[in-house]
């Protein structure tokens, strides 16, 4: 059997699924905060006012606008749901979910708690993009609203799978040319 070194083997298939998007956001980000950098560097040296401190203070907001952009990276398998952000990684026990809800405010979040108190927001794009993922939340809420752990939230969780529904509808019937 051979070794091989420096090579990081994929998980077998089905054990987890994760963002396949994560990548290219972040990417956006990253060209956003240097298109910003650039603009501003470019900006300021035209106009002559070009400094050491000025740099650096345009540095530091093109920082900041990278790390605003950059999306949580959402991963999921067999009974738990992550979400990673810059700072922290929440992750919450799918097979024990108590409830689910959408978050008020301007980004729609759907917000997941578990029976240990547990908590993570996920936007509903997320799953919306990757089949996988959902497949594996999905399977999980089935389990706990059959043994009755998960309190509110059902009517939630069945807006999602019906949007995700008729998204995957839609672009069947498109590949189809039956639009």
């Amino acid at each position: 059997m051979q070794r091989h070194i420096g090579l990081r083997w994929p998980s077998p298939p089905g054990m987890t699924a994760h963002d396949h998007g994560w990548a290219a956001d972040l990417r956006f980000a990253v060209h956003c905060a240097v298109a910003l950098l650039g603009l501003l560097l470019a900006v300021d040296a035209a106009a002559r006012h070009l400094t050491w401190p000025r740099a650096l203070l345009w540095t530091g907001l093109s920082a900041l606008l990278c790390a605003v952009l950059v999306p949580p990276r959402v991963r999921a398998g067999a009974g738990w749901l992550s979400s990673r952000g810059l700072l922290h990684e929440r992750a919450v026990r799918t097979d024990r979910l108590v409830s689910a809800r959408w978050s008020d405010g301007i980004a729609q979040r759907l917000v997941l708690r578990d029976a240990d108190g547990h908590r993570v927001e996920v936007d509903p794009e997320v799953f919306l993009a990757n089949p996988a993922l959902w497949h594996r939340l999905d399977e999980d809420v089935r389990g706990c609203v059959e043994r009755g752990t998960l309190r509110c939230g059902v009517t939630a969780l069945r807006q999602l799978a019906d949007r995700i529904d008729r998204r995957h509808a839609r672009a069947v019937f498109t590949a189809s040319g039956l639009e």
